[in-house]
Parts: C-alpha cells; sequence; structure tokens
C-alpha cells in the first residue's frame, strides 16, 4: 500500500478536522514540544500567532479537560502540558503528524 504524500495545508486541515479549532491546534502542539517548561498567556499569544482572545478561551477549554495545567503566582498566570493527563501520549502522536 502507498502511503499519500501530505502538505502543509493538508496537515493544517486535518489538525482543525482533528480538534476543531486552529487555536487549539497550534496551542497543543506548542505546548507538548515544550513539555516541562510553562509559559504566559502573551509568550503562548507570540509562539502561536494566535489573537490573545482565541487563545484565551482555548487555554481555559484545556484547563477544564486536564490537558493544560495553569499555576498562578502572585501576578501572573502560566501554563504548561499536564504530563499526566492520559492524553499527553496520544496528543504528541497527533502533533507530529499535524505539525510542518
Amino acid at each position: 500500500m502507498e502511503l499519500k504524500k501530505t502538505s502543509p495545508q493538508d496537515k493544517q486541515g486535518a489538525g482543525l478536522r482533528l480538534f476543531g479549532s486552529t487555536s487549539r491546534t497550534r496551542i497543543l502542539c506548542f505546548l507538548y514540544e515544550h513539555a516541562g517548561e510553562s509559559f504566559y498567556q502573551r509568550e503562548i499569544v507570540f509562539e502561536t500567532g494566535l489573537s490573545l482572545r482565541p487563545a484565551q478561551r482555548e487555554l481555559s477549554n484545556l484547563v477544564e479537560l486536564g490537558i493544560v495545567e495553569k499555576k498562578e503566582t502572585k501576578n501572573r498566570v502560566y501554563y504548561g502540558i499536564n504530563i499526566e493527563s492520559p492524553f499527553f501520549k496520544p496528543l504528541g502522536q497527533i502533533c507530529e503528524l499535524v505539525s510542518d
């Protein structure tokens, strides 16, 4: 059986269809690639190229699902991928498929 080659556009479309949101795909894959690190919202916005509001919405959803951890300090809120989540390993495999 011959494997079909996929273009970057096909990969982005697959992420959109799978996760339902380009914002969610970018955030999940970014945080997965930096597992063990924490970022504040503005860093995630900058690194993913998203606008603030969509990033806030998706981070909130992902925290509720337990996929992303939220850590609050005195005046900052940090987000990182939850490596204890049952979704952690499958997300890595998915991100490898949908990333450029």
